[in-house]
């Protein structure tokens, strides 16, 4: 069985299981009603055909894209993994926070990688999470090849949600294809086309089967490699709800952006005549536009889709940042907790630091190289969390990336960048170049409080929204613009904060934000797992006794 489920108010069998279980796997535990649900996922390599040419890809469980991960707040997620590629292998968690354990974020910087033949067993809590979100395979170019699958965090019973229960919840997984990646610091091509779960089109496209005068929620995840996306449905409206795990005013677009690497819920009514419409994800800001079409199918349709795919909109920068703008959190909707979401007033907390971050590109050595702040990320030996864990010297340098735009020549270096536990930062992220950024951040939400074009002065600030911004893990910045965030530096850890242009993370526009508590306590911080695998020159050390 691929899911098990173990509730928690069970007997006391089950209970000294899941003590057992938590105790073996390093797990503190939260209480007993938190319940625990199980994994087993078998990763191998298999026959797919997304633009009806075979092609070899990831599969897990037999399944491209993977299978979903259905969970409920504070659920406590276990999920053994066997690799049976024939290299090492790893999966991140876009959008789940981690807390207090970024040794289970399944980057190169956090997790070594599995070994092929062998087995990690992951332990996740979604601790006071609600929302849409992906794991993909984060090491190489895995990503390209499949491994990614959606993760639903439904809200608790007790806690109300803003909008009814809907007919069917669909997770859409969209993104960019390509059939052959950049290699020996190479730029990516442009994609050979657009997959809506892993298909393409024509008989190969998928299908979402409604029922007329019901409302379904979809699941948006842009999972591709470089390219922003547009998404609607031909004759109708989507009403917005939630946006990486915060409910939103519900707006109504009949199209929608969605950058690289984020996620969004939407309402969706079929309230059109009995037939089938299409569902079409194109590229956006390219002077050659890709289409792809899914179908939405009536159950009681009378007729195939028809038509000319509806059209998306101008490729202007104005339609997507006035469309950023406008997405912000409904302050009186509850969140994970009962409390509403406007409850934290973050626009009056006082800024304790402002890190500047610049993108930019150029060669090192004659090879294609990405940088953020003139420092392009060399990978280490050893897992840097591992690194830091056991004290091991040499493995990085605290500072090596510098918190504003240096202007010098662009250098390599294990990039890590120290902050304070509880301090509250602003984050400018400056794009000077002809490119919409996406840029993300492991083990937190940030507050997007401002978007402009051309050069952010700290006069900036007064059009700043300080009241109802969106909090998400994924923001866009666009060509010859900025973008401004706020994060309260809550968790402790080593979080990876990357581009996710996935060319340009694998060429050094990535670091690593060490949330540092000299505490040490278990209430900032989990001890590393009793299952860790270790690597590196951390291999041959012992984590804890079992």
């Amino acid at each position: 069985m691929a899911e098990k489920f173990v509730g928690g108010g069970g007997g006391g069998v089950i209970m000294l299981l899941l003590l057992l279980s938590a105790t073996f796997l390093g797990v503190s535990m939260v209480g007993a009603e938190d319940p625990y649900r199980f994994f087993d996922w078998n990763v191998t390599y298999g026959d797919i055909y997304p633009l009806g040419v075979r092609q070899q890809g990831i599969l897990i469980n037999g399944q491209f894209p993977g299978p979903d991960i259905y969970s409920v707040t504070n659920d406590n997620l276990i999920i053994n993994v066997y690799n049976n590629l024939p290299e090492p292998f790893l999966i991140s968690w876009n959008g789940i926070q981690q807390r207090r354990n970024s040794f289970q974020d399944g980057v190169y910087g956090t997790t070594c990688p599995i070994p092929p033949g062998k087995n990690f067993t992951y332990t996740l809590q979604v601790k006071d999470q609600i929302g849409s979100f992906f794991y993909f395979p984060s090491l190489a170019f895995h990503k390209a090849a499949g491994g990614f699958g959606g993760i639903k965090i439904l809200s608790r019973p007790r806690i109300p949600v803003p909008f009814p229960d809907p007919a069917g919840d669909y997770t859409i997984l969209i993104g960019d294809c390509l059939k052959s990646i950049l290699d020996k610091g190479r730029r990516l091509s442009f994609p050979d086309g657009i997959l809506i779960n892993g298909r393409g089109t024509g008989n190969n496209a998928a299908s979402f089967i409604v029922e007329q005068g019901k409302t379904y929620r979809l699941r948006i995840s842009n999972v591709g490699l470089q390219n922003s996306l547009n998404f609607r449905i031909q004759g109708h409206k989507m009403t917005l709800v939630e946006v990486e795990g915060t409910h939103t005013i519900q707006t109504t677009y009949s199209s929608l952006d969605v950058h690289v690497g984020q996620s969004y819920s939407v309402l969706v009514t079929a309230d059109q005549p009995a037939k089938d419409y299409y569902i079409v994800v194109s590229t956006r800001f390219t002077e050659k536009v890709l289409n792809n079409s899914a179908i939405l199918h009536y159950s009681n349709s009378a007729s195939s889709a028809r038509g000319p795919l509806p059209a998306g909109p101008a490729n202007d920068i104005d339609y997507s940042i006035n469309q950023a703008r406008s997405i912000r959190t409904n302050l009186t909707a509850s969140g994970p907790r009962p409390n509403p979401q406007g409850s934290y007033h973050y626009g009056l907390i006082n800024i304790t630091r402002t890190i500047k971050l610049r993108n930019t590109a150029g060669l090192v050595d004659g090879k294609q190289r990405y940088a953020v702040n003139s420092v392009s990320f060399r990978p280490a030996d050893t897992p840097l969390k591992l690194a830091d864990y056991f004290k091991i010297n040499g493995v990085f340098r605290v500072g090596s990336i510098p918190d504003q735009p240096s202007g010098k020549k662009m250098s390599l270096d294990t990039s890590v960048m120290g902050a304070d536990f509880r301090a509250f930062v602003e984050i400018v992220f400056e794009n000077r170049e002809n490119i919409i950024q996406s840029w993300h951040l492991d083990g937190y939400s940030f507050w997007v409080v401002g978007m402009d074009g051309g050069v952010w002065t700290p006069a900036s600030r007064n059009q700043y929204n300080l009241r109802d911004a969106v909090s998400r893990c994924t923001t866009q910045v666009y060509p010859k613009s900025w973008t401004a965030v706020y994060i309260a530096l809550d968790n402790v850890g080593m979080w990876n904060l990357r581009t996710e242009f996935w060319g340009r993370q694998y060429l050094g526009q990535q670091f690593y934000l060490r949330v540092y508590s000299p505490v040490g306590s278990i209430r900032d911080e989990y001890p590393i797992p009793r299952n860790a695998l270790l690597c590196g020159r951390a291999a041959g050390r012992t984590t804890r006794r079992l």
